[in-house]
């Protein structure tokens, strides 16, 4: 097989509107991602870098969206397709499936993001009971042509023709049991003639037809597999998970091919060209002798390390090193790559940029910037949000006392516990029961990919770091442990037996550590991870016992905080919350929850306010309640001097400060049973009918309480002037921030506002000292949104409550719901993640974006914040800036999060892409 040169295409005569739907490798490139899908794309890119592509050609997403708009291919495909393949066969010097010296290929998925496994491949096309004897002799090798058939036959069954694939798995135990051989590189040539017979066989039997010989049917069927494909049930979910649109299409790759297992001096492996575990740069990959692609993900065979391969074929080895070298110069990226050897010559069949574990990401970036191949601002795109509060996670106490019973690979960093289980099924049924599993697997296939997403961690005990359940473990951030050989893994009876002969039955709890691919038996404690000791002032960059990956994180940070535009305050109802939030780099307070003050021991005070019959029992609670509220308010001032502290009114739903009806009633009527019935109680019961509420939420709570109970507000604001003032004359510099919740009208405002002037002018005259206050309001309901003009008129600042603004908006109460329906929207795609998680633009984010702009229309200068839970979601995070919000505010361990993602969102370069 010679090199690439320009390849001349017959175009078809006809076509759709001049839309064109087949690319050879020599046409496209690696932006074209969109149209030829990620693998296309990088095949043509390596084409165009003259490294060793085998011949070929990609059909485009746009044919695939045709196909499954329509159910129909588009028209001019199969004379596109042609002339492409006539091309092919023109430049190989022989035709597809040609019975002397047949040209075989491969047809495979290729989407725009990486989906490992989850969608179909076909390899060896061509091959038919006539040409498998012109391959053997082509080859000279009887056992490589019938090995490639039954290869053929097996992958042609059970992806384009529905058949059971463990049917095709136990025929081919059975011929090695009968052999008396345990792999199946150990079975010969007429073994494998008679395997080719028995696969026939299970097609005729389960499809209803015979295996076809027409290569050209061949090859139709398996595009069309792969167009099907997309819309699998794992590639759905795989979508789901990694939140990949579900519009895009599958692109598909044509590809002439070439074979890793003609022998000892062929074979096929996957690189990368840094460590994709830890992010180190050296030799990572992993390579196997005498075998074809899906050996080697697969995990059916444990491979040898890619540095073993300069021993084996030096030349091909060295002549790898120079194209990983090559293509991370060009992506300026971590690559990963596949290829294959036949006969001594070195193919390149894939590369892409790598997915790689978090802290492979922070490292990676660090380094490209350090080599001058990426600046500051990409390699905060080369990072997520995500992928920092993955390292945040808990990890194993080393110290800690353990019966480690095997070691494995470390192919995805954490800690991992749970109890082990052997089957996808069972892994998500317990999972869904509320335990916490261990899958433990000989090794993963696509079909395990719902258990792996139900699981805490995987454990295989074959493949290595580039196995299908490494490599997915890895996408998602999932602790995953794999070949793990002295474990011997029984699926059938459910167990898994260690060294010494320790039997591990299922429902026992195992440990497994990701980073150093340690098995435990048992829990194994966990303790903080470094990077939150970092961010806690515990462990210093630089210093002697902080590790790279601290150091990576920390110079991240930097760069974000250099970049970023938005301000992170913190949600804070105390000083420790408001300490250990600074700690994490809080620019302020967003959110003090007065009504969480209120809770426990003053509960009872609270009450007693809610349910005075008179004005003199009312302001007896208030006088109480006043010196205990001053007191919270000192000790969070200190805590935050000289940053700003939003302080929101008391907003609970009034049932959580009176007591359960229910409950109530059942005394009352025990008492009078016994007749000691107590006057307090049936007056307690009378009032709590009169405020009893169906739906409290949306009932008597926020400025409505506020107005309704007099004195309630000006207590409070009374209570922060005061520590406002004793703060300034301990020479403190308090930055209060007065926030009246659930506002739905500027006459709410108006009337609370005028009050709260009252107050604070009362204290600066007591106190002689000047207070600068601002007061503005929560914009939490549909028509405050809709009003923001005319509330910014009496508002000096906006913060969104995007908690109750989704339940609003939407029509669903957050605490009902997440839990009846949510699961089957997100099944169903309705969700593509929960509005509660992540902010639902098309809905409550316009109503931000439209309050935000008519706001500062009326008051140039308002402060715009964020202060419900999504404030510290990195997708949100992006929408925020987007609109020209100042701050958003979060949970304090979520505050990294948020400085990271504001940092990405200041310096979002269109087209970038490291999914």
């Amino acid at each position: 097989m010679s090199e690439n040169k320009d390849l001349q295409v017959a175009e078809p005569a006809t076509s759709v509107e001049g839309v064109k739907f087949v690319y050879d490798f020599t046409e496209g490139n690696k932006d074209l991602k969109d149209l030829l899908g990620g693998k296309g794309a990088n095949l043509a890119e390596m084409t165009n870098l003259g490294l060793p592509v085998p011949p070929g050609f990609t059909i485009t997403t746009e044919a695939c969206k045709v196909y499954l708009d329509s159910g129909e291919e588009p028209a001019a495909l199969r004379d596109e397709v042609s002339a492409h393949l006539d091309a092919l066969e023109r430049r190989m010097g022989k035709k597809l499936g040609q019975a002397d010296d047949p040209l075989l290929v491969s047809v495979r998925s290729g989407a725009k993001f990486s989906m490992p496994g989850m969608m179909d491949t076909v390899l060896n096309i061509g091959l038919s009971d006539k040409s498998v004897q012109g391959l053997a002799v082509q080859a000279g090798d009887d056992r490589f042509a019938w090995d490639s058939y039954r290869r053929l036959i097996q992958m042609f069954g059970k992806t384009v023709l529905g058949v059971d694939g463990e049917l095709f798995e136990d025929a081919l135990e059975a011929a090695k049991t009968a052999k008396k051989v345990t792999v199946d590189t150990e079975l010969e040539a007429a073994d494998l003639k008679k395997l080719v017979t028995r696969f026939k066989r299970i097609v005729k039997i389960e499809a209803g037809r015979d295996f076809p010989q027409d290569p050209r049917e061949q090859m139709d069927l398996a595009v069309k597999a792969v167009f099907d494909s997309w819309n699998g049930d794992r590639a759905k979910l795989y979508r789901r998970q990694e939140r990949i649109p579900h519009d895009l299409g599958t692109a598909v790759n044509v590809c002439s091919m070439v074979f890793g297992n003609l022998g000892p001096d062929s074979g096929t492996g996957v690189a990368f060209t840094r460590d994709p575990a830890s992010g180190h740069q050296g030799v990572y990959g992993d390579y196997l002798q005498n075998a074809q692609g899906e050996d080697v993900v697969a995990g059916i065979r444990n491979t040898v390390p890619l540095a073993e391969l300069e021993k084996i074929d030096k030349k091909s080895y060295d002549q790898l090193l120079q194209i990983m070298e090559t293509l991370e110069n060009h992506y300026k990226d971590l690559c990963d790559i596949e290829f294959t050897i036949e006969r001594g010559q070195l193919w390149m069949l894939q590369t892409r940029v790598g997915k790689r574990t978090a802290g492979a990401a922070f490292r990676i970036a660090t380094q490209l910037v350090d080599q001058g191949l990426i600046d500051e601002t990409e390699a905060l795109q080369r990072v997520t949000g995500a992928q920092l509060a993955q390292l945040m996670f808990p990890r194993f106490d080393e110290d800690a006392k353990v019966e480690k019973v095997g070691r494995g690979i470390a192919a995805s960093p954490g800690a991992a516990v749970g109890k082990a289980v052997f089957d996808s099924y069972t892994a998500v049924k317990w999972s869904r029961s509320g335990e916490k599993v261990i899958l433990v697997r000989r090794e993963t296939n696509p079909d395990d990919l719902d258990g792996m997403i139900a699981a805490e961690g995987i454990l295989t005990s074959r493949g290595g770091k580039t196995s299908h359940a490494a490599v997915v473990a890895r996408g998602m951030g999932k602790t995953c442990v794999c070949g793990a050989e002295e474990l011997e893994v029984d699926t059938k009876r459910r167990r898994m037996t260690v060294p010494g002969g320790h039997v591990v039955e299922e429902g026992d709890v195992i440990s497994i550590d990701g980073s150093s691919g340690k098995v435990y038996l048992g829990e194994v404690p966990v303790v903080p991870s470094p990077v939150v000791e970092y961010f806690e002032g515990r462990m210093h960059a630089g210093a002697d016992d902080a590790d790279e990956l601290v150091e990576a994180v920390h110079r991240i940070m930097a760069f974000a905080d250099r970049k970023r535009r938005l301000r992170v305050r913190a949600n804070a109802d105390n000083a420790e919350d408001a300490l250990r939030a600074r700690r994490f780099g809080a620019q302020g307070i967003g959110l003090c929850r007065t009504e969480h003050m209120f809770l426990g021991d003053r509960r009872e005070l609270v009450e007693r306010l809610i349910l005075a019959d008179t004005e003199t029992e009312r302001e007896e609670s208030l006088k109480q309640l006043l010196p205990l509220q001053k007191k919270d308010f000192v000790e969070l001032f200190e805590a935050m001097d000289g940053l700003p502290v939003t302080i929101r009114l008391l907003d609970p739903p009034l049932h959580e400060f009176l007591p359960d009806i229910t409950e109530l009633s059942v005394r009352v009527a025990l008492a009078e049973a016994r007749k000691d019935s107590n006057e307090n109680d049936l007056r307690l019961l009378q009032a709590v009918h009169r405020l009893h509420e169906q739906n409290p939420m949306l009932g008597l709570r926020g400025v409505r309480l506020g107005l309704v109970i007099p004195g309630l507000f000006t207590m409070q604001v009374r209570a922060i002037a005061e520590a406002a003032a004793e703060r300034k004359n301990a020479k403190g510099d308090p930055r209060a921030e007065i926030m009246i919740p659930l506002v739905g009208t500027v006459q709410e405002l108006e009337i609370v506002r005028d009050e709260a002037d009252e107050v604070i002018a009362e204290v600066e005259a007591a106190t002689g000292v000047a207070l600068k206050l601002s007061i503005g309001t929560m914009i939490e309901l549909p028509r405050a949104a809709l009003t923001a003009g005319q509330i910014a008129e009496a508002a000096e600042f906006f913060s969104f409550g995007t908690n109750d603004l989704t339940q609003t908006v939407w029509g669903f109460s957050r605490d009902d719901v997440e839990a009846s329906f949510f699961t089957a929207y997100l099944e169903k795609g309705i969700f593509g993640v929960s509005p509660f998680e992540t902010i639902d633009k098309d809905g409550v984010g316009s109503l931000v974006a439209a309050a935000a702009k008519a706001g500062r229309e009326t008051r140039p200068d308002l402060k715009l914040g964020v202060c419900g839970e999504h404030g510290g979601d990195p997708e949100s995070v992006h929408f925020f800036h987007e609109v020209g919000l100042d701050y958003v505010s979060c949970s304090p361990f979520r505050i990294p999060v948020a400085r990271l993602e504001a940092g990405r969102a200041a310096t979002q370069s269109q087209g970038s892409d490291h999914r």
